[in-house]
């Protein structure tokens, strides 16, 4: 049995500053009382932001999905359609995209995530004119969005390596990458649920690359999947040695899978209680990375609220519309109100925030709270039909 001294005096190490090894990660995550953990993380996280720690932020998004055809066919994943399946399958064309953008925009959002499947057609220069097309008539959109999975499979298509693949759109639009494909970094849990894709080392360097390119990303990991605590662990080592080489990750953002309606079924999930002691030890030993998300649409609203006192500094996005996540059986609804309020009720000020973390408006006072009635409260993944979508705005949480 573990010494609870020791432990403690690891997680008094962390509070102080000091830096925790992968084992001691792992030892904490195992045995460490949870409120022990979370006072730790918290510790951290109020020195990191002395002056604005009573800040929590979140920030106003859109995910434009722009098709679910995809020769992927991650086993987590109840979004993606086969390229054959043409009952299924559907992309949506750029007025389409261009509409949902100008949605955005009156609604107040400052970001687009653009995600869909790796779409046997879709180039490089697919993204290109999209990514154009959106900054020329929206260029106070921040472009947020695709990862390191959709570089590997862009560049495929064209021929180009992943350097030129994220020259390219990053110089048409793209302003920064979501940590999309990450999953789990580590080979065993990775092939066993995405054996398609690239391995969590390439992940790794195509980040890498466009770290050095000057383009910043956020970073992610799914739980929940039949992944080993020590496998959680050495997913978080991998990308603390990559941000040691590139500084390039702004946030680490640890979300759980959602079984339904995929080939994982019968999977065991993730527990709230799983979910708070990672946001704490992502806290504790990514002593590299500037922010940690909590994500209310998966773990619900109240463990969400939660992960604010175990280290996180966010709570993630009010999004205007998400196809992916829910499709995959997350239920969990909420507005701008509520997020505000949950802040808020979590003994924190809220503020909305920009993709890079700035504090756009600062909800000092509740009587001055924003409010919006057009921005309706509802998820559905079967929303989409035949490449369109329903009108009625979808409001939830993503990366």
């Amino acid at each position: 049995m573990t010494d609870q001294a020791v432990l403690q005096s690891v997680l008094d190490r962390a509070a102080a500053g000091g830096r925790i090894t992968k084992e001691e990660a792992l030892d904490l995550y195992r045995h460490a009382p949870l409120h022990a953990l979370g006072q730790a993380a918290d510790a951290v996280r109020r020195r990191r932001y002395a002056g604005t720690e009573h800040i929590a932020t979140y920030i106003i998004e859109r995910n434009i999905n722009y098709t679910n055809v995809c020769v992927t066919a991650c086993k987590f994943c109840a979004f993606y359609a086969a390229p054959k399946d043409t009952k299924k399958g559907w992309s949506r064309d750029l007025d389409d995209i261009l509409r949902r953008c100008a949605e955005t925009v009156e609604l107040g959002g400052t970001q687009i995530m653009f995600q869909g499947g790796h779409h046997p057609d879709y180039g490089v220069e697919y993204y290109e004119h999209h990514f154009s097309a959106i900054k020329k008539d929206f260029p106070q959109l921040v472009i947020h969005s695709l990862g390191a999975s959709e570089v590997e499979h862009m560049a495929r298509i064209s021929g180009v390596s992943a350097e030129e693949a994220i020259r390219r759109i990053h110089a048409a639009g793209l302003d920064s990458f979501a940590g999309a494909g990450a999953e789990l970094l580590p080979a065993r849990p990775r092939k066993a649920i995405a054996p398609l894709k690239e391995s969590g080392e390439r992940w790794l360097e195509i980040m890498e690359i466009a770290h050095k390119l000057g383009v910043e990303s956020t970073s992610t990991m799914l739980m929940g999947t039949g992944e080993t605590n020590a496998e959680r662990i050495e997913h978080i080592a991998m990308i603390r040695d990559t941000q040691d080489r590139t500084g390039g990750f702004r946030a680490f953002i640890p979300y759980t899978y959602q079984p339904e309606n995929n080939h994982l079924k019968g999977r065991t999930q993730a527990t709230i209680f799983e979910y708070l002691r990672m946001i704490a030890i992502a806290r504790l030993f990514l002593d590299n990375i500037a922010h940690i998300q909590g994500s209310w649409l998966t773990v619900g609203k109240e463990a969400g609220q939660l992960s604010l006192h175990y280290g996180a500094d966010d709570l993630g996005s009010i999004m205007l519309e998400e196809n992916v996540v829910s499709s995959a059986g997350a239920k969990h609804r909420s507005n701008r109100q509520e997020i505000i309020d949950l802040i808020r009720k979590a003994g924190r000020t809220p503020a909305q925030r920009a993709t890079t973390y700035e504090h756009l408006l600062v909800h000092e006072d509740p009587a001055n709270d924003p409010a919006d009635d057009r921005v309706v409260s509802h998820i559905s993944s079967t929303a989409i039909e035949g490449g369109t979508a329903h009108p009625e705005l979808k409001l939830i949480s993503a990366n």
